[in-house]
């Protein structure tokens, strides 16, 4: 008699976690309706018209002149860490990773074809939430004692509404750790790890130990040396990645009408609901949709103005344009192209031993799904692997790669954070601290690389909530500054600076 498989405790905590995920973001629990609206959706969403109208439109107005601004901002003019165009391609790192790729493809699978629908409207006011944050970033940001330039949503909450909110910003920077070990570390570690696998043959920990090794040479340098090399990847990347996607499109143009048509009739068809209750199928596109969108661009989650923060500018309306680009960028170009080859390319598939047309249709899922796609697009071998799989598995491993590096700095500035909140914190504490998680950091890359891909994809939704909730809520306050720094108020809103023996100085 064969004896019992061990189950594993990812294995036995992917059914909570599961439960508590869909309960956020769907309003559901084991599959029943809890909630008649999926709550953290909702909440993102309203935030977004809310700063949408209050702008009077200026992410979409603004556009652009926001594009045209791009190349102008290779060069800083204030003070500042890095370029303006460093700290867009920094946040992009961060926001352009396993959820451009991995993330599209879960959409689909949870929501169908109608969840892209629903990413871009997330995309869309996103955008507003984008210029909010990277505006206040520039407005309230600090500077230690030996003159490094640094921010994000703990700066702009003690700066921008005062210490009285010091319970606000520690519950974010809590959130921030949570969230970069997980959705920052964790996923992009198993992503990457099952690149190297499908690549090279690589086993899982042997995969994690080599990005560990290779994240660790450069996040040792900091802020800095994570810019230099996001500068130099993110746009390269991106735009081999955007060829790509197109060159496939446009071997499959036939087909791209039917795509449309699939996402905007799931987007708004009740019809093809499963499970209890009338409207599950537009639920499930809505929350997956906005769920995979948030985890993709960042907009509202209070990652991004911490790289934003850096750069080398004196004009918060100037970095919020660029926060806003960086949005549009990840999520209306990237994953859009992502979406359209998996909706659209045709290929030999299956799903449960039947033949299918499309890579969504079969029994691929995550990247695999991606990759499938592609492949059946150029299907040409080098050894063994159709060119499609090569050049997607090699985008995954990088944008992966400079994810990895960037989430290492936003983890970095939430622990300084609290560290300073204790009496007696000094600078020398603060980079001997930086160092302890540098190293911590890469650790967690090594064991996230090998642990169940659902259970990091779900406690993903999970983190972020972590972050959203505290972030979304202080911008909301501080809503009437964004709305005057949009319109060229670059002192908008009320100084709260109190001098302190430990870091920061300014509160």
């Amino acid at each position: 008699m064969a004896a019992p498989t061990e189950v594993s405790l990812g294995d036995r905590l992917v059914a909570p976690v599961t439960n508590i995920s869909d309960l956020l973001w769907g309003g559901t629990w084991e599959g029943a309706e809890v909630i008649p609206f999926p709550p953290l959706a909702l909440i993102l969403l309203g935030a977004g018209v809310w700063f949408m109208v209050g702008l009077r439109f200026y992410p979409l107005v603004k556009l652009g002149s926001a594009i045209k601004g791009l190349f102008a901002g290779r060069k800083g003019e204030g003070a500042g860490e890095i370029s303006p165009f460093a700290a867009l391609s920094t946040a992009l790192s961060g926001q352009v990773g396993t959820g451009n790729l991995a993330g599209v493809a879960t959409a689909i699978a949870l929501g169908g074809p109608g969840a892209i629908f629903w990413m871009w409207i997330t995309a869309l006011f996103g955008m507003a939430l984008a210029f909010a944050e990277g505006s206040l970033a520039i407005r309230y940001r600090e500077k230690t004692s030996d003159g490094v330039y640094r921010g994000g949503p703990m700066s702009y909450i003690m700066m921008g509404l005062g210490p009285k909110w010091t319970w606000l910003a520690v519950v974010f920077c809590i959130g921030t750790l949570f969230s970069a070990l997980v959705t920052g570390n964790s996923i992009q570690a198993n992503a990457v790890a099952d690149g190297l696998q499908e690549l090279f043959g690589l086993e899982e920990w042997l995969g994690g130990l080599i990005v560990a090794i290779l994240v660790f040479i450069v996040i040792i340098g900091g802020i800095k040396s994570i810019g230099r090399v996001a500068e130099s990847v993110v746009p390269f990347m991106a735009l081999a990645y955007i060829v790509m996607a197109v060159i496939a499109l446009i071997l499959n143009f036939e087909d791209l009408g039917e795509t449309f048509a699939l996402i905007f009739d799931g987007a708004f068809n009740p019809q093809s609901a499963v499970g209890g209750f009338t409207g599950a199928a537009i639920i499930m596109a809505i929350r997956a949709g906005v769920a995979r969108g948030l985890f993709s661009n960042e907009a509202g989650q209070g990652s991004t103005p911490i790289a934003h923060a850096v750069a080398q500018t004196n004009d918060p309306e100037q970095q919020g344009r660029m926060a806003m680009l960086g949005t549009f960028i990840d999520t209306i170009v990237i994953c859009t192209m992502t979406a359209l080859v998996i909706l659209t390319v045709r290929g030999d598939f299956t799903a449960g031993g039947e033949a299918v047309l499309h890579a969504w249709q079969s029994d691929r899922v995550g990247f695999e799904m991606t990759s499938g796609a592609f492949a059946a697009a150029f299907p040409v071998l080098i050894g063994s692997i159709p060119i499609g799989t090569l050049v997607a598995s090699v985008v995954l491993i990088l944008f992966v790669f400079t994810t990895l590096l960037t989430w290492s700095y936003y983890g970095e500035r939430a622990i300084t954070f609290i560290y300073d909140r204790v009496k007696g914190s000094n600078r020398a504490g603060e980079k001997k601290l930086h160092m302890a998680w540098r190293v911590l950091w890469c650790v967690v890359i090594f064991i996230g690389a090998a642990q169940p891909s659902e259970l990091v994809w779900r406690l993903g939704d999970i983190s972020n909530a972590t972050m959203l909730l505290p972030n979304i809520f202080a911008l909301l306050l501080l809503s009437g500054v964004v709305f005057k720094l949009a319109r060229g108020q670059r002192n908008a809103g009320p100084d709260h600076h109190a001098d302190t023996p430990e870091e920061p100085e300014e509160y």
